[in-house]
């Protein structure tokens, strides 16, 4: 029993002696040591899908959509047909505006042929009639003034005859005014203007039916068709989108004090939850021109450019996005947590010995979990991670790497 008892006061002993010397040790701290790597700094946010180009497609005359000729999401070309509008009167209209044109022309050659084919043909007859006389008048005085000659004829015969032929010519003279006279040069004038009238209310007419049938305004991807065959639209009323999407416009909303980080031509990464570990990459085209409340934050909208060559991100997406802000080749590399702030600017508690000590740093740089050290600390040295301990400059540690 005393041998027993001797034990169990040695290790009671042993068991004090361990836990004065624990008690004096110094508390076990973590320890990062500082790298040199290559630093991509990333700033991450959201954003909204736009088409890079496009155009919206509305009925320019309002009617039932008697034919849907395209599909949500099908390519076409520029030019194509995608729906007509159908209205019961524009054939009749089209008909309409055809005859008068027809009526127009055939007036208008008639007048320039002289006038009324019945009136043309009466004055032509008399003039054939008169033009005869006149030959066969001529031939009588003719033969009237040899007779004379020889004493066979008197001269009040000859001049009687002569006088005929002068009333023949009258005669036709006068058809002749008649003829030209018959059709003015005001009135052709006039029935040019009327045709020119008729061919323009025809025009007006086909440009309307034309209307009726809502063609592709470029080449590209249907979306936003929300309209089935048999609908009724107005004028004004939209069909459908038509834009380019194997490129798209990415709108990427960026917190304010973090603008100053980004600028043309950075390269941008978008992500989208609906297709997991897919990428599509582009860079920033345009920065914002002020600053926007979006729910409880205050952006700007970064535009960017993005690939999208499958077509997979469509309009309106709501993404991801993370944008290369900076490289830095061979920085001095720490994780972010190690660094602290105050009034006097950011330091770290770097190991010195047995010891921690305040370091202040200047920084570069960074990513959503290292951060670029640019004074204040060499490859190699080692800063203490977070912990419950309290530390203190000069604080004894005992370091855990």
């Amino acid at each position: 029993m005393k041998k027993l008892a001797v034990l169990l006061l040695a290790v009671a002993a042993a068991v004090i002696v361990w836990g004065i010397l624990r008690k004096s040790r110094p508390p076990a701290v973590g320890f990062a040591r500082v790298q040199r790597q290559t630093l991509v700094s990333t700033l991450p946010t959201n954003g909204k899908v736009e088409p890079y180009e496009w155009q919206p497609v509305r009925a320019e005359t309002a009617g039932l959509l008697s034919t849907l000729a395209v599909h949500e999401g099908e390519l076409v070309a520029q030019g194509a047909a995608l729906a007509e509008i159908s209205d019961p009167t524009r054939a009749t209209d089209l008909e309409a505006a055809q005859a008068r044109v027809d009526e127009a022309r055939a007036h208008l050659a008639s007048l320039e042929q002289g006038g009324r084919p019945a009136e043309f043909t009466e004055i032509d007859n008399s003039l054939a009639r008169a033009r005869f006389e006149l030959e066969k008048e001529q031939k009588d005085y003719e033969a009237l003034k040899r007779l004379q000659a020889k004493e066979a004829a008197t001269a009040r015969e000859v001049q009687e005859e002569a006088d005929k032929v002068r009333q023949s010519q009258i005669e036709i003279e006068g058809l002749d005014k008649r003829r030209k006279a018959l059709v003015g040069a005001t009135d052709v004038d006039a029935a040019r203007a009327r045709l020119a009238d008729a061919q323009a209310a025809l025009n007006a007419v086909r440009a309307h039916a034309a209307a009726a049938v809502l063609r592709a305004p470029l080449a590209g991807q249907v979306y936003g068709l929300v309209l089935r065959q048999g609908a009724y639209l107005a004028a004004g009323d939209l069909l459908a989108n038509v834009g380019r999407l194997d490129r798209v416009r990415v709108w990427l909303y960026v917190d304010e004090p973090l603008l100053g980080r980004v600028a043309p031509g950075q390269p941008v990464t978008i992500t989208w939850e609906a297709l997991p570990g897919r990428q599509w990459c582009g860079a920033v085209e345009k920065m914002p021109a002020d600053i926007r409340p979006l729910g409880s934050r205050q952006v700007g909208d970064v535009v960017s450019v993005i690939d999208n060559p499958g077509r997979e991100l469509l309009p309106g997406t709501n993404v991801d996005a993370e944008i290369r802000t900076a490289v830095a080749d061979g920085a001095l590399v720490i994780p972010k947590e190690v660094l602290h702030h105050d009034a006097a600017g950011d330091w770290v508690f770097r190991l010195e010995g047995d010891h921690v000590a305040r370091r202040a740093v200047k920084t570069g740089n960074s990513t959503v979990t290292q951060v670029q050290v640019t004074a204040g600390l060499a490859e190699g040295d080692a800063v203490a991670m977070p912990t419950d301990v309290p530390l203190a400059d000069g604080v004894r540690v005992t370091p855990a790497m």
